[in-house]
Order: C-alpha cells, then structure tokens, then sequence
C-alpha cells in the first residue's frame, strides 16, 4: 500500500509546523532540525558532534515539548553504570519484594550528553536499548516509550578520557550531523534576547505521541523505485572500495538511507523517493559509518569529502515517478 497525494500533503504541513515550531528555540538551524525530525519519523536516533553550547538540550528539550512528550538528560561521565542509564531493582521493605525502578532512559526523548565519556560498558547499555527498544530484568521485559529517539552528543575536542565509540556502535544512529555556531545575523538576535534562559518553553505542544507514531508508519510505505534500490546500493558499494576508505558502508547503512529517503521525500509532499533525496541525506547518513585510511586522513581526507566524490563519480538513475 503506497501513500497518496492527500497524506503526503498532509505529512508535509504538520513536518514543517513542527519545523517552525522548533525555529522558535532553534534559530536559524532549520536545515539540521530537519535532519533530527527525518531521524525521529524514520524511528532512528542521530549523533551531534558538536562544541559545548550550540543548543543540543535545547534541542532536546523542545523536541520533546512538541511531541508532547517527556524528555531526559542523561551526563554521560567515566562512573557512570549501565544501571543509571536503564534502571534497577530496589528491593521494597514494606512490601517484602524487589520493584523495578526506570533510569532516564525511559523517556520519548532522550539526550545522551557526551556519549563518548562513558565507558564501553554503559555505552554499550545505552545502544543496545536504541536497537531492542526495551530492557530485559529479572527474566521481565519493559519497553520504552513511543516514540522514542536518543539524541547523544559527543564533543569533537577535549578527547583525553574518553571512550571512542567503535564503528560497529556509530553504525546504530541513522544520523550524524551538528548544529554548529550561529551565523553573524542569528547571534545578534540571540544577544538581545539574552534575558530569555528558556527558549524550550517558548514551544507549544503541536503534536500528540500517536499522530506521530502514524506519521512514522505513513513515511515506511512511501514508494521507492527499483533504479533507487539501485542507485543506493551503488553507491553504498562504492564506499567498500573507494582507495581512501578502510571499511565501508554496511547494509544497515544502506537501509538507514532508504529508510530517511522515503521521510525526506514524504516531507516535501511526495509519496515517492527521487534521486535528490538519496544524494541530499547521504553525507549524514553515510559519512559516520566510513573508516577512512589513516594516510589518507592525515593528508586531509575526511569521509565527507569522500561521499561527495562518490556521488559525483556515480550517475543517479533517471528521474521517475511511482
């Protein structure tokens, strides 16, 4: 069952009140609120790499606030345990019993701040619930909430202490991207408005956990074309034996792609994917997944630079409606 024009239309006008509405905490960064929301609405979780104080709990905060739903805050530090992001048993005294008490990540959105602080361990604990999307303690099974979507952050400075995520965990968010430092226009603006120390609260609840939840299912049975099939597999095939690259792009990289292609397409009022969509969401879709050479690294070469070679090296298929 593939998407009319009626739902595409309307996915499109709630994507982009959503849009504004985080503009109003997130200003001038629509481009990457975009990015985040393709991430929820393709049920996958995105990596900020950015420096400290360009507005990812911000983000966070008002993300959650839109989709009326709860969110959380999870200071990812070298101590913290596996228990602290998930939960624990306590054991209840009056009651004679052990009771399950959720962690943080419990919550629609969830923000890792600092991901790469962690140990391995509780890094590990964090991503096995984005896969699962649930715990399993004492032989008992608790889900997360829907939807649900982490948003980790790691800073690209300062690495002395911390735990680089390996390639097999980067390969788990559908996203990596920044939000970056805020154009010359936007920091005066922001300054004047200097006194306001909750831009979050600014947003408005727009839209309710189960309408997205059916925009989620709406964006999965967008058309995609065989010759897209194609075109995401070549591409993906490439990065396997690019010279500059260690490891390539896995299959789950290329589902990932397909995945946001289908709710980037959706988002413009389309029920079907074009090329366009695939060569705008495969830098921050693929990049994070390449191991680039080190000699090649060291000369400059960054996984970026090594998509956008590949995706001027191989022609996207002829343009072709559903």
């Amino acid at each position: 069952m593939t998407v009319n024009q009626e739902q595409a239309t309307w996915f499109a006008e709630a994507f982009g009140q959503v849009v504004s509405n985080l503009d109003r905490a997130i200003v001038g960064k629509q481009h990457v609120i975009k990015l985040v929301l393709t991430t929820l609405f393709s049920q996958g979780h995105v990596l900020l790499e950015d420096f400290p104080g360009t507005g990812k709990t911000v983000l966070a905060k008002a993300l959650a606030r839109t989709i009326d739903g709860r969110n959380s805050r999870i200071q990812f530090t070298p101590d913290l345990l596996p228990s602290d992001v998930t939960g624990t048993m306590i054991f209840d005294q009056a009651a004679g019993k052990f009771d399950f008490h959720p962690g943080p990540i419990f919550a629609s959105v969830v923000l890792a701040d600092e991901i790469n602080r962690a140990s391995p361990k509780t890094q590990s604990a964090l991503l096995e619930v984005m896969e699962e999307q649930h715990i399993t303690v004492d032989g008992t099974r608790h889900d997360v909430e829907s939807p649900f979507i982490v948003i980790a952050t790691q800073n690209p400075v300062e690495q002395a202490g911390t735990y680089k995520l390996p390639e097999a965990q980067l390969d788990r968010f559908l996203m990596k991207t920044g939000l970056g430092y805020p154009d010359h226009q936007t920091t005066v603006a922001l300054l004047k408005d200097s006194a306001n120390r909750a831009r979050a609260d600014a947003v408005d609840p727009i839209l309710r956990p189960d309408t997205v939840i059916a925009m989620q299912q709406l964006a999965a049975k967008v058309h995609v074309d065989d010759s897209i099939l194609e075109y995401v597999s070549q591409l993906v095939t490439a990065t396997r034996v690019d010279r500059d690259v260690t490891l390539g792009v896995s299959m789950r990289g290329a589902l990932a792609l397909t995945r946001a292609a289908r709710t980037w397409a959706i988002s413009q009022g389309r029920g079907y994917v074009t090329p366009d969509d695939v060569r705008e969401l495969a830098e921050p879709v693929l990049a994070h997944r390449l191991i680039v050479d080190p000699e090649s690294e060291f000369a400059g070469t960054s996984a970026g630079d090594i998509i956008g070679r590949i995706l001027i090296d191989i022609a996207p298929p002829q343009y072709r409606t559903a």
